[in-house]
């Protein structure tokens, strides 16, 4: 018997979209529950071409890895994974570090907090997501099921691929309300798979401002 099912599940559904490609893999020197800093046990990038060339990002840890131990047993841990997706230029050989620091950070937040993330959530950074790019536009993002791997049972329950998709600031504004999901169908035209370009223009205008009016008590008298 595996000693890591629920690892096992999730290898397996990339095998079904990535068959042998060897992905470059972090992980930890410190385990979180050993009181290291980062809760993911371990994240993997796999190399893409198409639609366009990205870098691909899974995480492991937010779902249940190795034995049972939350009570609900339909749903694995947090319930999701997170994945990630960053435009590759033809220079690259090999994928950047800061998105999975970047997952790390929001893992931990979830971890520290007890609020998890679900689709159509969005958060705000303190500036670029990038934390070394000060000149992206990308300073906010939202999530959503990834359009490839969608959701699969394990033998810890069930667990969504969360994608973790890069917005500027004028397409945040226009997510909220509840319209991420609404807005992600548009930008997915422009956007194979919501691939993330950090440096990349708003793809929304930015609203108009609001104008109050002011309001006039009672009716409109005439000069008595």
């Amino acid at each position: 018997m595996s000693e890591a099912p629920g690892w096992d599940a999730i290898d397996g559904a990339l095998a079904q979209l990535y068959e042998s490609v060897e992905p470059a893999h972090w992980a930890p020197e410190l385990h979180w529950s050993l009181g290291g800093p980062d809760p993911l046990d371990g994240i993997s990038v796999y190399p893409r071409t198409d639609p366009v060339p990205h870098w691909h990002y899974l995480s492991y840890g937010m779902s249940e890895l190795y034995e049972k131990e939350w009570d609900n047993p339909a749903e694995s841990g947090w319930g999701f994974e997170f994945t990630f997706r960053l435009v590759r230029l033809p220079t690259d050989t090999e994928p950047p570090v800061w998105p999975a620091n970047f997952m790390q950070n929001l893992a931990r937040y979830v971890f520290q907090s007890g609020k998890w993330f679900e689709p159509g959530h969005t958060i705000k950074a303190n500036g670029p997501i990038a934390a070394d790019h000060a000149d992206s536009t990308v300073h906010a993002v939202g999530f959503a099921v990834d359009p490839e791997l969608g959701a699969i049972d394990t033998p810890n329950g069930r667990l969504q691929f969360l994608q973790i998709v890069g917005l500027t600031m004028p397409e945040y504004r226009a997510a909220q309300g509840g319209n991420l999901l609404t807005l992600l169908a548009e930008l997915a035209q422009r956007l194979p798979l919501l691939v993330t370009d950090i440096e990349r223009e708003p793809l929304v205008t930015e609203p108009p401002p609001k104008v109050d009016w002011p309001r006039w008590g009672g009716g409109l008298r005439g000069r008595e």
